[in-house]
C-alpha cells in the first residue's frame, strides 16, 4: 500500500444489538510495482499487537513500511514465513516477529495472533478457489480463538459495490472470507471486522489490454470487447474518480507511448489462445479465471466508483494517466 490503499472497502460490524452496519470505506490503489509472483506460498499476513498487517510480499512490505512510520514499532507485530527478512531496523526499533504461514496448523496461527488485538489479513494468492477459502477461513478461526478484537481483511473489489455475489471466479473465495467474518461476528460480540475490497490495480492492465508492452506497443490490441461499455475504475474503489471503457485506456496507453494503439474485438477463445495470454497465464485453471473475469467486467462489477479514498487521502488519488506515465519512464 505505500502511499496508496485498496479500493472498495465494505465495512460490516456487529453492533451490540446484534443488527448489523455496513460501511462504505473504499480505498483503492494500484499495486507497488515490484510484486513477486514467486511469493505466492508466503503468509500474506501481518499484524501488530494493537494493530495488524501483512509482512511479506510487495503489499505487505509496503503496507507495514507505511505503518511503522506512523505508529509506535512497539505496538507493532508481523507475521510471515520468513521473519528474517524483516528489516534489523524495525526489529531494534521494537517490531515483535513471529514465523508462520497459510500453511501452519490452526493451532500454529492461533499461537501467533496471541495478544494481537487487531489483525490485517492479507488474502492468499491463488485463484484456486476451495484451496483459497479452506486456509484463508482456518486463519479467520485461529484469530477469533485468539481473541483478536477486530480484523482487516484485504479483498477484491471485483464484485458491485456492497454486492455479496459476482460474477467473477477470482472474487469467490473473498465473498466466502467476508461470508466467514459475517457469521464470526453474528456469533462473537467481541469481534469486529473490515472487509478492504481492493480495486484493479492501475499497474495490472497488460492483463487486460492482451500484456502489451508498454516499450513495444502493437498497433492494435485484441480483447474480447468493443472498447465501449462498462469499463474498469482503474484508481479502484477505494478508487479513482471515474471508471475507465477500454477506449478510454488504450487512449491512454497510446498517449503514453506516442504510438496510435486500436482495438480488435475477439472471442474470449481467441483472446486466451492469443501467444503472449498463454505465455502468462498458462492453459489450466487460472487461465479459464479469465471466463468469468471478462463476464464480470462486461456486466459492469469493476467499474464501481466511490469518493472515500480521496476523502482519505485528503487530496486526489494518484490518475491512471499518471500512473502509466510514470511506466514508461522507467
Amino acid at each position: 500500500m505505500g502511499g496508496r490503499v485498496p479500493e472498495a472497502a465494505c465495512r460490516r460490524v456487529e453492533t451490540d444489538g446484534g443488527e448489523e452496519s455496513c460501511h462504505q470505506l473504499n480505498i483503492s490503489p494500484s499495486r507497488p510495482s515490484n510484486t513477486n509472483k514467486n511469493q505466492s506460498s508466503h503468509l500474506r499476513f501481518e499484524h501488530h499487537a494493537r494493530r495488524n498487517l501483512p509482512a511479506s510480499g510487495a503489499l505487505g512490505t509496503s503496507t507495514y513500511t507505511n505503518l511503522l512510520s506512523q505508529v509506535p514499532n512497539n505496538q507493532v507485530t508481523l507475521i510471515n514465513r520468513y521473519p528474517e527478512k524483516v528489516p534489523k531496523k524495525y526489529v531494534e526499533n521494537g517490531v515483535t516477529v513471529r514465523q508462520a504461514s497459510y500453511e501452519s496448523s490452526a493451532e500454529e496461527l492461533e499461537g501467533v495472533f496471541a495478544g494481537v488485538d487487531v489483525l490485517f489479513l492479507i488474502s492468499f494468492p491463488s485463484s484456486v478457489h476451495l484451496y483459497r477459502t479452506k486456509v484463508q477461513t482456518k486463519a479467520l478461526d485461529a484469530a477469533q480463538k485468539a481473541r483478536v478484537k477486530h480484523i482487516f481483511y484485504s479483498s477484491l473489489a471485483f464484485a458491485s459495490i456492497d454486492a455479496e455475489s459476482a460474477k467473477a471466479e477470482v472474487m469467490a473465495a473473498h465473498l466466502d472470507s467476508e461470508a466467514h467474518l459475517k457469521e464470526l461476528a453474528r456469533t462473537n460480540s467481541g469481534l469486529s471486522w473490515t472487509s478492504i475490497r481492493e480495486g484493479l490495480y492501475s499497474e495490472s492492465f497488460p492483463l487486460y489490454t492482451a500484456v502489451l508492452d508498454l516499450k513495444n506497443p502493437p498497433s492494435t490490441i485484441r480483447i474480447p470487447q468493443d472498447g465501449n461499455g462498462f469499463g474498469i475504475s482503474w484508481i479502484v474503489t477505494l478508487s479513482g474518480p471515474k471508471s475507465w471503457t477500454w477506449t478510454e485506456t488504450v487512449e491512454v496507453l497510446s498517449r503514453a507511448t506516442g504510438k496510435d494503439i486500436n482495438i480488435q474485438e475477439v472471442s474470449l477463445a481467441e483472446y486466451k489462445n492469443l501467444p503472449q495470454i498463454k505465455a502468462y497465464f498458462g492453459t489450466g485453471e487460472t487461465a479459464n479465471t479469465l471466463d468469468s473475469a471478462w463476464e464480470a467486467i462486461r456486466a459492469g462489477e469493476a467499474g464501481g466508483v466511490t469518493t472515500t479514498l480521496g476523502e482519505i487521502l485528503g487530496r486526489e488519488p494518484e490518475p491512471f494517466e499518471k500512473t502509466i506515465e510514470e511506466f514508461v519512464k522507467r
